[in-house]
């Protein structure tokens, strides 16, 4: 099995606030000196695994993120009909075995403090402990007989976990996801708007002004992406299924291609799907192709910015050898290639 997948996409968004900071305004980031739009992978990444193509394409293949294991836990003892306090105390056992909990007096004392990563399997072994107590068996929940070292779940296999009281658990994220950034120089704007209030009565004396006026802040532009995903750590996070590896890979793609943040969807109706999609196989050292763009692109963006990309790849073949042993290339304006066509490239 060739090593590496890598994946470069290149999205053009309407005026949109996909992706805010701490003051409501788009993330932005400096590349060759100019100021770009920017959307985090981290809010890629959760956009993707919400989304419906993960829903539909890997079912019941997913894991949670969540600090509410434990409440779970305590309410299906609660409605079993074993008495509170008890079914704290068991709650709190079975939780602590996926990381520190909340004090006891806190009001929420089945929480754990961090969000956990957790794995379909680990989830069903959890609850297989409450089922145990219920039949007032002794329980002695150990991480050993909870927590996975590999994964049912696609998500936690490509995205990775992190548990800081068991580090053996923990999973190395198979995929890599960089930040998108626009291609070219980007100002962020400011709309001003109103707000009416549709029941006031010019004809009674009442002002025609607004009843509410605010400032959101957008951007427009055209994104290039880049993904990493190292295939044979993917296959070894799932301990060997191949099968769920080629849907996980094939949901990842078609999300990328397709599926974006939902911030501001509704003001802005931002929806859009990738224009340009390379996907490159090989065990040669993976690059991201950002440079291509050091220099923004200007005048015709779509076509400035894939000349310039695959400037850059060829340049880059040409300076190291290949860099990858095949390629396939979706490019809608061109009418070349399909999605579908770079997903089964991909899988098989």
């Amino acid at each position: 099995m060739s090593r590496f997948l890598q994946l470069h996409l290149l999205t053009a968004y309407p005026p949109a606030n996909l992706n805010r900071d701490d003051t409501g305004r788009p993330k932005t980031a400096v590349l060759g000196g100019v100021p770009r739009l920017r959307i985090s992978s981290q809010s890629l990444k959760r956009a993707w695994r919400t989304s419906d193509v993960f829903t539909e394409r890997l079912r019941d293949r997913m894991g949670q993120r969540t600090q509410r294991l434990g409440e779970e836990i305590l309410e299906h003892l609660r409605s079993a009909g074993m008495g509170e306090d008890q079914a704290l105390q068991v709650a709190r056992r079975i939780a602590d075995v996926f990381g520190k909990l909340k004090g006891e007096k806190d009001k929420h004392p089945a929480q754990t403090e961090q969000l956990v990563f957790i794995g379909p399997a680990e989830r069903h072994a959890a609850f297989e402990l409450a089922d145990r107590a219920l039949k007032g068996e002794a329980i002695d929940p150990k991480p050993e007989a909870v927590l996975q070292p590999t994964d049912v779940a696609a998500d936690i296999a490509m995205f990775g976990r992190m548990l800081a009281d068991d580090p053996k658990f923990n999973r190395e994220a198979a995929v890599q996801v960089g930040h998108a950034v626009t291609t070219h120089r980007v100002t962020v704007e400011d709309d001003y708007y109103t707000a009416v209030d549709d029941l006031k009565d010019r004809s009674a004396g009442e002002d025609a002004g607004a009843g509410f006026l605010s400032v959101q802040e957008f951007g427009a532009g055209l994104f290039y992406l880049y993904l990493c995903i190292d295939r044979v750590l993917l296959h070894d996070n799932l301990a060997g299924d191949a099968a769920l590896a080629q849907a996980a890979v094939a949901a990842l793609i078609e999300a990328a291609a397709t599926v974006a943040p939902k911030g501001k969807q509704a003001s802005f109706a931002s929806r859009a799907r990738a224009s340009y999609l390379m996907a490159e196989i090989g065990a040669q050292q993976p690059r991201n192709l950002s440079t291509a763009f050091l220099k923004p692109a200007d005048g015709d963006l779509m076509t400035r910015s894939v000349e310039a990309l695959e400037r850059v790849r060829d340049d880059m073949d040409h300076a190291y050898g290949p860099c990858a042993d095949r390629r396939s290339v979706m490019n809608v304006a061109r009418r070349e290639g399909t999605l579908a066509d770079v997903i089964t490239f991909a899988t098989t």
